[in-house]
């Protein structure tokens, strides 16, 4: 959709086009999202945004429930508000059903946000509110970038709304980094740069999620390198060289299935050439906790979580002099 002004009675004209038109469908970035929410959801694309807000009582149970993503995504939301907000955003975290659970933005923003209702407490599923960045980020399990009026409600037409997925360690949904504009002025540029920023974040946190999930066992890359489009790769190993985690993308790269969570070996899983991949990072594991004991194998075993004898079992299978 072009994003010139349009009133919000042409906006709504509009999205009831799309949505019954397959011709007009086809031009429409969000026409999937836009018929979930008229014809699924039963939301009227002329009606005012839905405002209603949990009570303080149901807001923090809802947060108390996310406890261990606020715990670990604050500091990455402190770090990417000092961008964002100087660009006149707001930076917001939902939970997996799209409620807003903590924001980061400038006190005088505060207003103009918080009269769009993007402030926490407020439900952005896309029942709730229609085509929008945390909702149809969490439909879709994708990272969107929903501009004016490629929203589905008129009333949110003014906002330019990125949001990025966070997955928890168990492959599924966690919530949703949102970077929010109500600039005018907001730029394609501008805006991919802040999309990629988001999903940034939103990896670090999957990533610190997955290891605060297995903490006793050893955390090692399964992809073929850095690369954000595939997702953070991690597997977690027993010290049986069981996969007993693995992150979304690590799942879906590897072909790992639920079933094989626990119960197969490492190298059972994994192909040819990521096995060299998996032996190079154990043998590096194995070396900096070396480094860290001085050379102690005892130490450095206790480190990784696994016996003397073991330590020095796979020092030799991996060439490792100890």
């Amino acid at each position: 959709m072009s994003r010139h002004h349009v009133s919000q009675r042409q906006h709504a004209d509009i999205v009831r086009e799309v949505v019954s038109s397959p011709k007009a469908a086809g031009r429409a970035g969000f026409a999937a999202s836009w018929r979930r929410s008229l014809i699924h959801h039963k939301i009227d694309p002329a009606e005012m945004p839905h405002d209603a807000r949990l009570t303080e009582a149901e807001v923090r149970a809802r947060r108390e429930a996310s406890g261990l993503l606020l715990q670990i995504a604050a500091p990455v939301l402190d770090r990417l508000a000092r961008a964002a907000c100087d660009a006149g955003c707001t930076v917001l975290l939902s939970d997996a059903g799209g409620l807003i659970l903590d924001e980061r933005v400038h006190a005088g923003d505060v207003g103009a946000f918080h009269s769009s209702n993007l402030s926490p407490g407020s439900d952005w599923s896309e029942g709730a509110q229609g085509t929008n960045g945390i909702g149809t980020c969490l439909a879709e399990g994708r990272a969107v970038t929903v501009w004016r009026d490629q929203h589905f409600l008129a009333g949110n037409t003014g906002l330019t709304c990125m949001g990025a997925p966070v997955f928890g360690a168990q492959g599924d949904l966690a919530g949703v980094i949102d970077v929010s504009s109500a600039r005018e002025d907001m730029t394609e540029g501008y805006a991919s740069l802040v999309a990629l920023t988001a999903q940034d974040a939103a990896q670090r946190i999957e990533g610190d999620l997955f290891r605060a999930a297995f903490q006793g066992a050893r955390i090692l890359s399964a992809g073929p390198g850095e690369n954000a489009a595939q997702g953070v790769m991690l597997l977690a190993l027993d010290r049986d060289d069981l996969v007993v985690g693995a992150t979304r993308a690590a799942r879906k790269y590897m072909g790992i299935s639920a079933e094989q969570i626990g119960t197969t070996p490492a190298n059972d899983l994994i192909g040819q050439g990521a096995r060299g991949g998996l032996q190079e990072a154990q043998r590096a594991a194995m070396a900096r906790a070396l480094a860290r004991n001085g050379g102690n194998v005892s130490a450095a075993a206790r480190d990784l979580g696994i016996g003397r004898a073991t330590f020095y079992r796979k020092a030799k299978a991996l060439q490792l002099g100890v």
